[in-house]
């Protein structure tokens, strides 16, 4: 077993340099020791003792790694390492050339084999009650079962990819996304305001970017389109009337039906589904692509203008949220230039401009920190899609049991939030009657300049056409808990207030607005309790300039004495 155990690092290195060669040959060598392993404690004698009493669980439990080994060597990495071997990943990319899915296609089978090899095998060692084993027996083990259950969520996902992907990426026949950027500088629910949108095409692998506008072109619904109650009472009637509101709602699969359904009303085109992605997933893009020099229009717009000629992940960020509004103070010319500037990158990325590892780490950081959202129309697919948080669902199989949720939406009417510096942090209580107590602290500051009311432009400020002081800013806090959970109370800098409580798919909701002056900070504390599940709290947090890992803060737990 330690002979086997030695070789996983091994695995792990051949693996991420694409050595498919090296990693068959250790598998091949790790089966050969995890299969003597089992085959050693298979033996009637340790069978035998297996039975008696001190000694007898921790020889079975030996007994139970052994099997789960050999299961996981020949049922789940033989079959993955074979082919994995067949892929390449540069070429399973979308492009201008079209990518052939095949590959991808027929290896699904064997990523669902080993999938479901492994999570037998983690079940398995995870039903052993380690309290009975000795620390050189039960510590391995724990170890063990944790690295399985990590490997089973992996091959869970990969299998669900293998089977949705190439359909998605047009290997039955084409397929339209709505592709929506989401402007973080006017922040919404689930990053910020809808403001560039294009359709993304996918053709056997082929992309390709079509007709290009901005939700300000889609205009006002109506009628305006049904929202469920729940979520009107929350948001209003805005997200069916507005595009630039469909996603006041941190629920991506109500914004997304939601903006097919008028993207399909005004254009008459139809559409497969729904993607969502924001200037930082740009700048992760262009950071594997290398910079965009851009050309034509989007070249002469910014000469004129004072602004970056070439885009790299360096300076799109700031480009796109912040130095566009200063020198192109038209709004019709902004969108053009951000539907310019989508289509460069794009056109980099379709070109196989960049090392395929690289774009696919880029777009795997973006997916983990909810800047990148997928819906389809297709009910099957999004069954499987809703499994995981890149269908920015707020309930159902991917929302942790104890998970909390942070939400902003802007109350200034304007691109101030580009300012704003935000952190997101879980207090957990002490418990009451039994339940667990949690408060939500969410620390928010107005960074903009002293003098922002006259030294930022009207655009960006508001101009105070929204009742809000220039340099100023509003945002609208919405804290979800968990399931049956209850929002006791409201805190702002240590003061109680009042709140608009609420419910949305049984978790209970709270909702209440901060005004930041210049320099100006605030806290606002949520006190969620009656919780009732005694699992570890995590916290979901709206996708903003910032570095989501800057934003949320690790869990304090309160001593209880």
């Amino acid at each position: 077993m330690e002979a086997a155990a030695n070789l996983v690092s091994q695995l792990k290195q051949e693996i991420e340099v694409s050595d498919a060669d090296s990693a068959s040959s250790t598998v091949s060598e790790l089966r050969q020791h995890a299969s003597a392993a089992r085959e050693a404690s298979e033996d009637p004698l340790w069978t035998l003792f297996a039975g008696l009493p001190w000694v007898g669980p921790n020889l079975g439990a030996l007994a139970e790694v052994a099997r789960s080994a050999d299961d996981v060597a020949g049922l789940g990495l033989t079959p993955l390492v074979n082919v994995y071997g067949s892929l390449d990943w540069n070429s399973l990319l979308p492009s201008n050339g079209g990518t052939s899915l095949e590959t991808l296609k027929s290896a699904a089978p064997s990523v669902a084999a080993s999938a479901y090899a492994v999570q037998a095998s983690s079940d398995r060692l995870a039903a052993i009650d380690s309290d009975a084993l000795l620390p050189q027996i039960a510590d391995p083990l724990t170890e063990a079962a944790e690295q399985l259950k990590q490997a089973t969520g992996a091959l869970n996902s990969a299998a669900d990819a293998s089977m949705i992907a190439p359909g998605m990426l047009g290997t039955d026949g084409p397929r339209n996304y709505l592709l929506m950027i989401q402007n973080n500088a006017e922040v919404r629910a689930s990053g910020g305001i809808p403001g560039a949108l294009a359709v993304l095409g996918f053709d056997r692998g082929k992309l390709s970017l079509g007709d290009q506008s901005s939700a300000g072109d889609i205009g006002i619904m109506s009628p305006t389109l049904p929202v469920d109650p729940q979520q009107q009472q929350i948001y209003s009637t805005r997200l069916g009337k507005y595009m630039q509101d469909v996603n006041l709602t941190p629920d991506f699969p109500t914004a997304a039906a939601t903006a097919q359904a008028m993207w399909e009303k005004r254009t008459g085109q139809h559409v497969d589904g729904v993607i969502s992605i924001d200037p930082l997933v740009l700048s992760y893009i262009l950071q594997a692509t290398g910079p965009v020099p851009l050309d034509g229009l989007e070249l002469a717009a910014a000469e004129a203008a004072g602004l970056p000629t070439e885009l790299a992940g360096s300076n799109v960020v700031s480009t796109v949220l912040s130095d566009v509004y200063a020198k192109i103070p038209q709004p019709k010319m902004q969108d053009a230039y951000f539907a310019g500037v989508a289509k460069k990158i794009f056109a980099a990325l379709s070109n196989g401009t960049g090392e395929g590892k690289a774009i696919i780490s880029g777009i795997s950081k973006g997916t983990e920190e909810g800047r990148i959202l997928v819906w389809s129309g297709n009910t099957s697919e999004q069954s499987v899609l809703a499994k995981y948080p890149l269908s920015g669902s707020i309930a159902g199989p991917s929302v942790p049991a104890a998970q909390f949720g942070v939400y902003f939406n802007d109350g200034t009417g304007a691109k101030m939030d580009y300012y704003v510096k935000r952190s997101v942090q879980l207090i957990k209580e002490c418990p009451k009657d039994g339940y667990e107590q949690t408060t939500v602290r969410i620390t928010s500051t107005n960074t903009a300049p002293t003098d922002a009311a006259t030294s930022l432009p009207a655009y960006v400020t508001g101009a105070g056409n929204f009742g809000v002081p220039p340099g100023s800013v509003q945002t609208n806090i919405v804290a979800y808990g968990p399931v049956q959970a209850h929002v006791e109370t409201a805190k702002v800098d240590g003061q109680k207030t009042e709140f608009a409580p609420y419910f949305h798919s049984n978790r209970p909701v709270g909702v209440l607005a901060i005004r930041l002056a210049p320099g100006e900070s605030r806290t606002v504390d949520f006190a969620f309790g009656k919780i009732v599940q005694h699992t570890e709290p995590n916290v979901v947090v709206t996708p903003t300039v910032q570095d989501v890992k800057d934003v949320t803060l690790p869990t304090e737990t309160v001593a209880c004495g």
